[in-house]
């Protein structure tokens, strides 16, 4: 079920689904992106899963199905495309911030934030968030700047913004977005699928 009212919608930031697409490049560096997303995954199957930021729900599908006994819960912000997105997945989301997530302290074996922290205005307060919801492990990606620009001005999309994607207020390179993770979790590993830097963490 999706814990959403019907109507209901509100801004999500950058909502193109880069996982749908159907153009060979964008499929193969998706292809890329999973893989890595595959290693950094527990191998012990987690109890509860939470993904905030879940989106048309990509992500929280392909965990379900790995981890079929789990209780995976998804968060975004209020946006009525999406949630029909997740009725049709069969997916449990909810509406929220991630500034303030609306769980108790330590709820999560496994907590996800794929793609969202680029999106958020204050990703020092949503990284405290996901620390106190969770209680084991968390995986998190942002786009690997400068190359993500770089990448977008190659294939002449935002010029204008010098390369930066309509909604990424936040640019981390690989080593500064694990030195932030760093100033809340212990860092097990960093992987780079291009354009995107992962990174995996456990509580301190």
């Amino acid at each position: 079920m999706t814990d959403v009212p019907d109507g209901q919608t509100g801004p999500t930031g950058n909502t193109y689904d880069k996982y749908a697409s159907t153009n060979p490049v964008e499929r193969w560096l998706m292809s890329g992106f999973f893989m890595a997303l595959d290693h950094v995954l527990p191998r012990r199957p987690p109890a509860t899963i939470l993904e905030v930021g879940v989106g048309e729900g990509e992500v929280s599908a392909r965990i379900r199905s790995r981890y079929p006994d789990a209780v995976v819960v998804g968060l975004d912000l209020p946006d009525a495309k999406l949630a029909a997105a997740w009725r049709t997945r069969g997916l449990t989301c909810v509406y929220g911030d991630i500034a303030s997530l609306p769980f108790p302290t330590d709820a999560f074996d496994l907590v996800l934030a794929i793609e969202v922290l680029e999106h958020v205005a204050d990703p020092t307060a949503a990284l405290a968030e996901l620390e106190r919801v969770g209680r084991d492990r968390f995986v998190m990606s942002v786009p690997w700047e400068p190359v993500w620009r770089v990448a977008n001005m190659a294939r002449g999309k935002y010029v204008t913004a010098l390369g930066n994607t309509p909604g990424h207020i936040n640019h981390w390179s690989r080593r500064s977005f694990a030195q932030f993770v760093g100033t809340q979790f212990e860092v097990v590993s960093v992987r780079s699928p291009f354009p995107w830097t992962m990174v995996h963490a456990r509580p301190r």
